[in-house]
């Protein structure tokens, strides 16, 4: 009979197992990914605000060529700062 349990240590001595990724101070893609996504939402959820407070203002409610003009930069501006966000995200990881 076995005495013992299933999570008792083992007494056999093994070689302890080596990873190559262990001590890798590189980011991987997943972390990239990870931090880049809640960095969009950030941008994104900051930049929505920053719009509607701005859309809000007495001299862009007074013109509708200013608020064509503000919707079109304001909806198509966010593009700009995610852009190298997206580049870092996607950057894939160096081969060991």
């Amino acid at each position: 009979m076995n005495s013992r349990g299933p999570y008792s240590r083992r007494t056999l001595s093994r070689k302890p197992r080596v990873y190559s990724h262990q001590h890798n101070p590189v980011m991987t893609i997943r972390t990239r990914k990870f931090i880049g996504t809640i960095g969009l939402l950030v941008l994104v959820i900051v930049w929505s605000l920053a719009g509607m407070a701005i859309a809000q203002t007495p001299w862009l409610a007074a013109s509708k060529l200013a608020q064509a003009i503000f919707y079109v930069v304001a909806g198509l501006g966010w593009v700009l700062p995610a852009m190298p966000l997206i580049a870092w995200m996607s950057r894939p990881d160096p081969q060991p």
